[in-house]
């Protein structure tokens, strides 16, 4: 009983820590990357500035063959590029994914193109064009395009650049810059998309396509897989960051104030409607300590972090620290990770959250170190496969073999004990738990306790 016990408290220690953000490198030597999406599966596709697609595979390993090279498209100037990716949700069975780049004109592309049915590895290398927007400067061009919740295709679009919004283009109805956009793209007459008949300015004045209006530059913007909330990372013109939030269901026509405010301060207020008609931040950060431009991430729904959980992460392209925000607009900030400058979050299939630095040109993988098990490792344990499916099995060194394992679930509830047999290696059913995370503690013979984190798929 004195074992388990200090085994159950061991555990409440385990998961109880403080959360403490930290990176793994995870996949190296990419230039520029701007863009990580799964398509369903274990692979992350990564997108660089340059014109290319890249494979990366569940242990890190990076194809050789891109999955599609368009640079010669492509227009890299200041904040141009190739910007977005987004599959469709049917694309198991149509294989199409969507991309957002600024051709060589410099003006935005939104583009249809499909996987080789050959070989899943690589794309077709011609694709359709579905909606061009001129571009009047080579700054805030938008870059992340996602299907949310309806099925619709979301593209943000910054406000055409320079600064301040000389062209007051966020609040104009009948432009397409500074705006959210919402489109349905399983059209199959030119030009390949429609406009949702709840779009706000469908049959009435204003332009068609535009779902939200009066954001600066939502370089990156994503979904809650769970629930389908949406959170936009809008970048500041010289004071604060923000990051807005709406709630599923999506409410059409909202106003996120731009270039009226700049996150909850008046900016320019000349013809701008009551603050009372405005979406103002769920969020904000102000522009110090080096900090310059947000980098919009996830709302984390994996499960292999239960510290992260109910948390939306974030970062700041110049000041390299990872940031998340709870449920009442708290920020926790890290420690610099410095010579990155992250341009990218990206989630896996799983809800595990990545995140790409375009000067390192290096992948991370967002961990939580407090939950390390490099003592169960350093002495000699090892637990594999890990996640698990429907066995794992403990491997001991011949120096340092275990007599007793434990699992225990993240409230510190003792689920499972076994006597081991005097051998190297014990393999352990899991069918009967249900898929989460645990902590699997071993006892050696003179009595001490190494634990690792055990997931269970």
């Amino acid at each position: 009983m004195k074992t388990l016990l200090s085994l159950g408290l061991l555990i409440v220690s385990f998961f109880g820590q403080a959360q403490t953000i930290a990176l793994q490198s995870f996949a190296t030597g990419f230039s520029e990357p701007l863009e990580i999406a799964h398509a369903g599966d274990s692979r992350l596709f990564v997108v660089q500035k340059g014109g290319l697609i890249r494979i990366v595979n569940a242990n890190g390993s990076v194809n050789t063959t891109p999955f599609l090279n368009i640079s010669s498209l492509v227009s890299t100037v200041s904040e141009r590029g190739l910007l977005g990716l987004a599959f469709h949700p049917n694309y198991a069975t149509n294989g199409y994914f969507f991309i957002n780049y600024s051709n060589t004109s410099g003006d935005t592309v939104i583009a249809r193109y499909s996987v080789n049915s050959g070989n899943p590895g690589v794309a077709n290398t011609t694709g359709t064009i579905l909606m061009t927007i001129t571009q009047p400067y080579s700054n805030h061009n938008g870059g992340s395009i996602k299907f949310g919740p309806d099925g619709y295709l979301y593209i943000g679009m910054g406000d055409g650049g320079s600064g301040g919004d000389p062209g007051n283009r966020a609040q104009n109805i009948n432009e397409n810059l500074g705006k959210m956009l919402r489109i349905d793209v399983n059209s199959t007459i030119a030009p390949y998309y429609t406009n949702p008949a709840t779009n706000p300015y469908v049959g009435v004045a204003g332009n068609d396509e535009i779902w939200a209006i009066g954001l600066r530059n939502p370089w990156k913007f994503s979904f809650n897989r769970l629930n389908g909330d949406l959170w936009i990372a809008d970048v500041g013109q010289g004071s604060v960051e923000e990051i807005d939030k709406v709630v599923n269901p999506l409410t059409a026509g909202l106003n996120f104030g731009w270039r009226c405010y700049e996150g909850n301060s008046t900016y320019n207020s000349t013809g701008c409607a009551p603050a009372s008609t405005m979406t103002f931040p769920f969020t904000q950060y102000a522009r110090s300590g080096g900090a310059c431009s947000v980098t919009g991430g996830y709302f984390y729904t994996g499960s292999m972090y239960p510290n992260f959980q109910n948390k939306y992460f974030f970062t700041d392209y110049c000041d390299d620290k990872i940031r998340m925000v709870n449920s009442a607009g708290v920020i926790t900030t890290s420690t610099s990770f410095s010579n990155n400058n992250f341009a990218t979050f990206g989630e896996d299939i799983n809800g595990e959250l990545y995140v790409a630095g375009i000067s390192s040109g290096t992948i991370y993988k967002v961990i939580d170190s407090s939950l390390s098990s490099s003592d169960f490792e350093n002495n000699g344990f090892t637990i594999f496969p890990n996640p698990a499916k429907e066995m794992f099995t403990i491997k001991s060194s011949t120096a340092n073999l275990a007599t007793k394992a434990a699992i225990f679930d993240i409230t510190g509830k003792l689920l499972f004990t076994k006597e081991l047999s005097n051998n190297s290696e014990h393999t352990i059913e899991t069918t009967s738990l249900a898929k989460g995370i645990y902590l699997v503690s071993v006892e050696t013979s003179n009595g001490t306790n190494y634990s690792t984190k055990l997931i269970v798929e």
